[in-house]
């Protein structure tokens, strides 16, 4: 191969050589797809406008409604709803050579019956049958409370959305991402659903004070079951309803900018709910209009059904709702569901241990070349917004531009990390904890890619797993987390709590995430309601009162998490590269490192606490403590005293005293 034309991604990772005609097919591929959109529509983010042709639009210039759908083999559609008492055929819709249908009606004429607020439906004949649909592009679905049928709700709200969000900066948030994930359905304390608003008031507050200057909304995208945690879309320009209207979602997220907050969302691109009534499954009649037909556009793992990111009529669908959510709702980016599963034909569902497997028959080249084109969108539309990939394979460069035939995610998640922490906690005893490999999985990630670390997720918190805290303390987070009481797995799993939050925040990546609540231990895993749990609301919502409680640890859980969030913040260290070794003792349980001009010291032992432990440090100096989690208003016990000073010797050491289950961290005077 000709050397200039090979890409940067191999020319940094020499490992790759032997795939640089792989790497070089891929991208040559996206320049090709992208050309021809670029000629065609005169750019991509003219392409990523299907939502402001097809759905319902007022046309001033004809003074009145248009409604457009694209459903190719469709034999006939009707439009109806409350403006014409639910006629299923009064209102044909015209179809063109393109497949696509419209209708239009004329303002003087429907002006008293097609109005805001009013519900509608299609009527589609196809070879499944005559079927009623919800439109494609929808804005809003609603479901009726008693016949719990969801429907299409015109939505022409007398005035626009006014955003004050104009002085927003993210440059910050963008380089050092701190995210809170979340779920505004139930953010709240009550038995029940949590709404925009309540979250606006009641959660951001919390969240600013907190120190995390991102929030991932989870479930935002209309789905049918709230119990699918939203990763079942139905209505994928709908934002949910469940939760309040449009406004009041443009409201939460005009008061998160306005706090300094970027808000990113979980996007669901990877899959779609398989409903036909109310989703995009057999729309036009067939089974391949947007999704693959027969078995391979069905996913037996998540019973969905899985797109066609070949056709160019689903590219424009995706792709104009990357477009609509960052447009139309000021979200600053998107963290991405499922990317391994969208990567390769067998979802991922193989051992790695090949690099040939990254490029073999098994990929979904089409896939790729999708996220390529919605990751160039994403950063033509603002340079400030952030594409996180849910990426578990290791893809090489799915982290990297495309110019440099990568994939053009900013970061990926770092998957590895929260499986160590669980695996570690159910399988091994604190004196087997094994030093070197968790510096391994908390520094194995590629120089050139960046990372969100995180020690637990919402995946981590559902039924069937459990939290960190409650794989730490289990049932003596229901007896024993008063202060004024003692108890030995509280202690331990408070102190191993802080720690392990420290060491994943500070070595593991260059962003850092936080599944809400877990900051304080939340004592209770996610349920949502359902059949097998009586329909109880009991654990799909957060207790705020117990972090609130200042004689509850939980509260110094959360007064540890801030001040961790503060110092990490002030001192730029995800922005400063790797992590540089300092120590690392397998027998003695001590890791230290420096990052960020910090120097962190973890002692991991169970009983051993070391006196004139000489530390290594990068410089000499002066030395002095900036934190360490034996504080007592952090909930340990006050074992380091005062705030000496510590010069370093002429080997460069310092000679400190390090309590076992404690993390202390210091900066140079």
């Amino acid at each position: 191969m000709d050397k200039s034309l090979i890409p940067q991604l191999v020319k940094d990772s020499p490992w790759l050589e032997k795939y640089a005609s792989n790497i070089l097919d891929r991208l040559e591929m996206y320049k090709a797809t992208l050309g021809h959109i670029e000629y065609e529509y005169g750019s991509l983010l003219e392409f990523a406008r299907a939502h402001e042709y097809f759905g319902i639009h007022f046309e001033p210039f004809r003074n009145g409604w248009i409604y457009r759908e694209w459903a190719p083999q469709a034999y006939n559609i009707f439009l109806m709803g409350d403006f014409n008492g639910w006629n299923k055929y009064s209102h044909p819709l015209k179809k063109d050579v393109r497949g696509y249908w419209e209708i239009f009606l004329p303002y003087e004429q429907y002006k008293d019956s097609f109005v805001h607020g009013s519900k509608i439906k299609i009527h589609v004949e196809g070879k499944n049958g005559a079927l009623d649909r919800i439109p494609a592009y929808i804005r809003r679905v609603i479901q009726n409370e008693e016949t719990h049928d969801f429907a299409g709700q015109l939505w022409f709200p007398n005035e626009a959305f006014k955003w004050t969000d104009q002085d927003f900066d993210p440059r910050s948030n963008y380089a050092q991402p701190l995210i809170y994930e979340c779920h505004v359905g139930m953010a709240q304390e009550k038995m029940g659903v949590g709404t925009y608003m309540e979250f606006a008031e009641n959660i951001l507050p919390r969240i600013k004070k907190a120190g995390y200057n991102t929030i991932q909304m989870m479930a935002i995208m209309e789905h049918p079951y709230y119990g699918s945690f939203g990763y079942h879309v139905s209505n994928f320009f709908a934002p949910t309803s469940r939760f309040g209207t449009p406004e009041e979602l443009k409201y939460l997220v005009n008061k998160a900018h306005e706090m300094g907050i970027s808000v990113i969302m979980d996007l669901v691109h990877s899959h779609a709910v398989k409903n036909v009534y109310e989703g995009l499954n057999e729309f036009d009649g067939s089974d391949h209009q947007y999704f693959h037909p027969g078995e391979r556009g069905y996913h037996e793992g998540w019973d969905s059904k899985l797109f066609d990111y070949a056709k160019q009529g689903v590219r424009h669908f995706l792709l104009s709702n990357v477009r609509y959510w960052l447009e139309e709702f000021h979200f600053d980016g998107f963290r991405w569901d499922g990317v391994t599963s969208m990567i390769y034909l067998h979802h991922g569902h193989v051992s790695f241990d090949d690099l040939g497997k990254y490029f073999d028959a098994g990929v979904d080249v089409d896939a790729l070349i999708y996220m390529q084109l919605a990751n160039k969108l994403i950063h033509d539309f603002s340079q400030f917004a952030i594409s996180i990939a849910e990426e578990v394979s290791g893809m090489p460069g799915l982290c990297r531009p495309q110019s440099e035939g990568g994939i053009g995610f900013d970061f990926r998640l770092g998957m590895g990390i929260p499986d160590f922490w669980i695996k570690t906690l159910k399988h091994k005893p604190d004196e087997h904890w094994d030093m070197f490999e968790m510096w391994h999985e908390l520094t194995n990630r590629p120089k050139h890619e960046k990372t969100i670390a995180y020690a637990e997720s919402h995946d981590q918190a559902l039924v069937g797993d459990k939290s960190i805290a409650f794989w730490l303390m289990d049932k003596e987070m229901y007896s024993s987390m008063s202060k004024l009481q003692t108890s030995l797995v509280v202690d331990r799993g408070v102190a191993l709590h802080k720690m392990i939050r420290m060491i994943t925040i500070s070595l593991g990546g260059e962003g850092y995430l936080n599944f809400i609540g877990n900051e304080f231990g939340h004592p209770e895993w996610v349920d949502f309601p359902r059949e097998g749990n009586k329909w109880s609301y009991q654990y799909a919502r957060r207790q705020w009162t117990l972090v609130d409680t200042d004689h509850l640890r939980y509260h110094d859980l959360f007064e540890w998490d801030k001040a961790m969030i503060s110092l990490i913040k002030a001192h730029k260290v995800l922005e400063s590269g790797h992590a540089n070794q300092l120590y690392l003792e397998p027998d003695k349980k001590v890791i230290a490192y420096e990052r960020g001009g910090l120097v962190f010291v973890f002692n991991f032992h169970v009983t051993e606490s070391f006196f004139g432990f000489k530390l290594p440090v990068p410089q000499k100096g002066n030395y002095h403590i900036v934190l360490h989690s034996d504080e007592k208003k952090f909930g340990g016990f006050e074992r380091i005293e005062g705030n000496p000073i510590f010069p370093t010797d002429r080997k460069n050491n310092i000679q400190i005293y390090l309590p076992n289950r404690t993390c202390v961290i210091f900066g140079k005077k």
